[in-house]
């Protein structure tokens, strides 16, 4: 299209953002980080709202302060002498005024560095809501979607020694996004996790896996690593001093696999048994702290080790009343605490990958794990760019969490429409995860026939475990329709049913025919105990949810306010509702 003489590109051109999009960041440019040392570029950065993009249009990260004759330009900006924000956290909770904004925001903060010789140099961003662009003296890097999972990008020979890195953060709802525009949580934005610099060899190990080989019984470990730079032939070592483990391996080509004889003792809830590991390669070396486990399906019945478990359960969001989902090491411990409470042994932490942190806690203090990707409700199932973004989502968090004991199943979503567009984008998430991982079990949080009151979901076919979503007592008024469905489900694998649950204002009572109550919720939870206790495939249970969580579709005032209230205990965690005690009583006799 012809463009006016007077055309002004800041000003005119609606397709401003395009050329920042071709540069894309994903889990391919991924380091394994576990057991190195990192700087931290965390802290106080400088901040500014940018609702209209004015930082992209116009290039604010050029700092071109003079024209060519030396005058100085008038500046929409002024980096050093704008707010500081804490990083990491939500903008949300940062200030009133930013609180419901949703949009574009620019973060920037100056740092020194000092070569220490030949070295490889990273920037890790633990994550970032829902996409950024990221600048570093006055070059654009790239751009990064998935507003959950960790991305690097590699700044070797690009660092000074001052040096100003830049960062557009935009959380605006998207229906091509994962999750789209339509959700029930809150939609927090900014640099929420840890940033940090990381300084590796010119030839380093670029990731790192190990296992137990299944159906080894228990006595075959298998380690595959993956070197990248020049040196890319020689051999890996793995040493596990507790085990007596001293084991050379071949690399070639940047690739090495080996399986060794080890009879590790078997991490598991009651003994989360972890050993110090360490591999090396050529001047690279991680150490690492990995237990070992083996989970799987038979019929219908789930084994950890070789053993029939019931996942005893709540689920969770990643939030709090003061952090938003920026939580701290002191909540996620909290968390486990009180599920331990309730005498769980599992918690599945929806609806999107929650910190790296909580995986490496939960395999300490023995919780095992589903984890899990936003493919929520409507995604756009047909867009071949959204799978894409879904695909490079699930890959991020199952390459950053693979070597976690704690985490048992990888879950592909949650409460989707069983369409053909649906079934084709799904099944291929749960192949990709299976292909990316086989010691797990894949499942998906699914949505019920509640017209024929049946589990019945072609996506199980794809699937380890079935996990299943209802509200009988609740959102399917008729309770009696639970007891049906059981009646009409025949099925020859393990169900988890990943919710369940009412409403409850924390205090809040009265009969148990007033929606709201604690006295409604608890009549409910009595109920359901009753009937999933007796189903021989029901293999575990994580109600709907631990804590009460914000969520502005919310709106009823009395027992909402702006908070999913379906939590067994209020949004600040210091009361406990009365059905919190029916779990823990169920779980005692599980």
């Amino acid at each position: 299209m012809e463009k006016a003489p007077n055309f002004v590109d800041h000003l005119h051109n609606e397709n401003f953002e395009q050329p920042y999009l071709s540069k894309s960041i994903t889990h391919h440019s991924m380091v394994y980080d576990n057991g190195r040392e990192k700087e931290s570029l965390s802290g106080f950065w400088n901040f500014g709202i940018d609702q209209y993009d004015t930082c992209l249009r116009a290039k604010w990260f050029e700092e071109i302060y003079m024209d060519d004759e030396g005058r100085r330009h008038p500046m929409d900006f002024s980096f050093d002498e704008w707010e500081k924000i804490k990083v990491p956290s939500c903008w949300n909770t940062q200030k009133e005024k930013f609180f419901y904004y949703e949009g574009s925001a620019v973060y920037t903060r100056t740092f020194l560095y000092a070569n220490n010789g030949e070295e490889r140099v990273f920037i890790k961003f633990g994550a970032v809501n829902y996409d950024a662009k990221i600048f570093l003296n006055r070059k654009y890097l790239g751009f990064h979607k998935g507003g959950s999972t960790p991305f690097f990008i590699e700044v070797t020979g690009q660092l000074e020694e001052s040096n100003r890195i830049l960062v557009v953060a935009n959380n605006t709802r998207k229906p091509s996004n994962v999750p789209t525009e339509n959700t029930d949580w809150f939609n927090y934005g900014g640099i929420y996790r840890d940033v940090e610099l990381i300084r590796l060899p010119e030839t380093f190990i670029k990731d790192f896996i190990i296992s137990l080989v299944p159906g080894s019984m228990f006595s075959k470990i298998k380690v595959e690593l993956s070197v990248n730079g020049t040196e890319r032939d020689g051999h890996g070592v793995l040493s596990i001093d507790e085990l007596g483990i001293h084991f050379a391996f071949e690399v070639t080509g940047g690739k090495g696999v080996a399986v060794f004889d080890a009879q590790p003792e078997l991490w598991n809830p009651e003994n989360p048994k972890l050993y110090d590991v360490t591999v090396a390669f050529k001047d690279d070396i991680i150490r690492e702290k990995i237990g070992f486990r083996e989970i799987r399906v038979e019929g219908t019945d789930i084994l950890l080790n070789g053993e029939k478990i019931f996942l005893k359960g709540i689920s969770a969001h990643e939030e709090s009343v003061l952090n938003g989902k920026a939580i701290t090491d002191e909540e996620i411990i909290e968390n486990f605490k009180l599920a331990k409470e309730m005498n769980c042994n599992y918690m599945r932490l929806a609806h999107y990958p929650h910190t790296e942190k909580a995986a490496k806690l939960a395999d300490e203090m023995g919780i095992m794990l589903w984890e899990e990707i936003p493919v929520y409700w409507a995604i756009q199932f047909h867009n071949e760019e959204t799978y894409k973004d879904a695909e490079n989502q699930l890959t991020e968090l199952i390459k950053r969490d693979r070597n976690r004991a704690s985490v048992i199943i990888w879950s592909v979503g949650n409460e989707n429409a069983d369409s053909e567009a649906r079934l084709k984008f799904m099944s291929s998430l749960a192949i990709k995860a299976k292909e990316l991982d086989p010691t797990r079990l894949v499942s998906a949080a699914c949505m019920l026939d509640h017209v024929n009151h049946i589990i019945d979901d072609r996506l199980a076919d794809y699937l380890d475990v079935i996990g299943a979503n209802q509200y009988y007592g609740w959102y399917q008024t008729n309770f009696d329709d639970l007891i049906r469905l059981f009646e009409n489900s025949k099925l020859d694998k393990p169900v988890v049913m990943t919710e369940f649950g009412a409403d409850a204002k924390a205090g809040h009572r009265g009969t148990i025919d007033d929606k709201g109550t604690e006295d409604c919720q608890l009549n409910i939870y009595k109920k359901q105990v009753e009937v999933l206790g007796k189903i021989s495939y029901v293999k575990g249970t994580s109600p709907w949810i631990l804590y009460d969580f914000r969520c502005p579709r919310r709106l009823h005032p009395t027992t909402q306010n702006y908070y999913n209230t379906k939590g067994l205990l209020s949004e600040d965690k210091s009361y406990k509702k009365p059905a919190f005690y029916v779990m823990q009583e169920f779980y005692r006799n599980k």
